[in-house]
């Protein structure tokens, strides 16, 4: 097939422009910028003029930006440096559906990158509602998307009523799973306690087609029973305290009374650690399972 020139020259134009653009946009740090001054630069930020500068390669133009986009919050992420920005995140994200409204990978991810917790995320889970709800302008009866704003409002925000509507709303589309319905009134009924979370993870967990959420589903149940089992050998310290007007000063003074068998593992099989001065029970730093969620907050 011929193609006519004017398209060759247009599509090259077109790479020239994004490839500028990239490069403007990661200009190294200058020295002794203020920790929370950014230097992050996005020029184009206007959806609009994105798309009519992408001529007819909207889809081609959204992947660049997507990842453009991953290289931000990865690289943002594993920084070391005290000035994790993560500023143009929801900008990008922005103008990638914007390019192309059914990129599905990028609501899903980028809801996931914006609420994640501050410093492993932006910390944002206003911006993962706003764009899952600009998904849902595009796709009315995507359940999945409705799910993820179920779930932003359940795990980031603890907000049980808006976490079981959005299930609700769910399972009300087309395709849903039969999940859905009943996991917005276990959400309602408990409020958010640790049964519920590992109600929800559990059916994620058996049910989920992606590699990713299963083994996210599989790590937060960890998770959950790390959490149970600290409440539950904190339990035996009080015990111990009960007993003798004391904490105990290792684990061994537990074993010696009788009370633990051996030194208690998480679910990695790493050992607890004991505060004898205040007889918290805590991960050890090298777990894999750090950071637990709040114990009053659960997942």
């Amino acid at each position: 097939m011929k193609v006519h020139p004017a398209a060759w020259a247009a599509l090259a134009a077109l790479f020239a422009a994004v490839i500028g653009l990239q490069l403007l946009q990661t200009r190294e740090q200058p020295l002794g910028l203020p920790a929370g001054v950014s230097t992050n630069l996005l020029y184009v930020r206007s959806p609009d003029f994105a798309r009519r500068a992408a001529l007819s390669f909207h889809a081609l133009l959204a992947d660049i930006y997507w990842i453009r986009t991953v290289q931000h919050y990865g690289g943002t992420k594993l920084s070391t440096g005290a000035n994790k920005q993560y500023d143009i995140l929801y900008p990008l994200l922005d103008l990638t559906t914007s390019l192309d409204p059914y990129f599905d990978v990028a609501y899903k991810f980028g809801s996931v990158f914006l609420a994640e917790e501050y410093p492993s995320g932006a910390g944002r889970p206003d911006q993962a509602i706003a764009i899952l709800k600009k998904g849902l302008q595009a796709q009315p009866q995507k359940w999945e998307i409705a799910q993820e704003l179920g779930f932003v409002y359940y795990w980031w925000l603890a907000d049980y009523d808006n976490a079981a509507m959005w299930f609700n709303r769910a399972a009300d589309m087309t395709k849903a799973p039969d999940w859905l319905r009943p996991l917005a009134a276990v959400t309602l009924a408990q409020g958010g306690n640790r049964t519920s979370s590992r109600t929800l993870w559990t059916e994620i967990e058996r049910t989920a087609d992606a590699d990713w959420l299963r083994d996210q589903a599989t790590f937060r149940l960890k998770q959950l029973d790390a959490m149970d089992g600290i409440d539950f050998v904190e339990r035996i310290v009080q015990q111990y305290r009960a007993r003798t007007g004391m904490f105990p000063t290792s684990w061994a003074d537990l074993i010696r009374a009788g009370l633990l068998r051996g030194v208690p593992p998480d679910p990695t099989g790493t050992p607890f650690r004991l505060d004898p001065a205040t007889g918290s029970v805590s991960l050890d730093p090298a777990s894999s399972l750090n950071p637990l969620p709040n114990r009053e907050h659960p997942l």
